[in-house]
């Protein structure tokens, strides 16, 4: 492709973007709480979309890793009529069928970043 923006791509930030305001508008779960899709992956036949969310997670380690565990089952839960309402407004054959997974990226940033600190601690030392 000469501009380099793939077919899938286009897709893939377009379910980003419609997914994240049907989660706000339409999912009224309360154990959702505040959710942030952070990047869509759509397979090349567009039959499945990797969706990598963020949530904010109440109190401490263990309680945040049981609330992810909980919005992630809730989205899965949802996945179908959110796939539902993605293809009301997507202009594509068929709709991928959504795959949740939560998002480490932060996590691992700041766990990169404490090192690096760390590190030049050391360095200075």
């Amino acid at each position: 492709m000469p501009n380099g923006y793939k077919r899938t791509d286009r897709v893939a930030d377009q379910i980003r973007k419609d997914l994240a305001g049907i989660i706000q508008r339409e999912v009224k779960d309360p154990r959702l709480g505040l959710v942030t899709i952070n990047d869509v992956r759509i397979s090349k036949d567009l039959a499945y979309a990797d969706v990598y969310f963020t949530c904010f997670a109440i109190n401490g380690d263990d309680e945040s890793e049981k609330h992810i565990a909980e919005v992630e089952q809730v989205l899965q839960k949802a996945a179908s009529f959110l796939r539902h309402q993605l293809g009301q407004g997507l202009k594509i054959r068929v709709t991928p069928e959504l795959r949740f997974q939560y998002d480490r990226v932060i996590e691992t940033g700041s766990q990169m970043d404490s090192l690096i600190r760390q590190a030049r601690a050391k360095d200075s030392e």
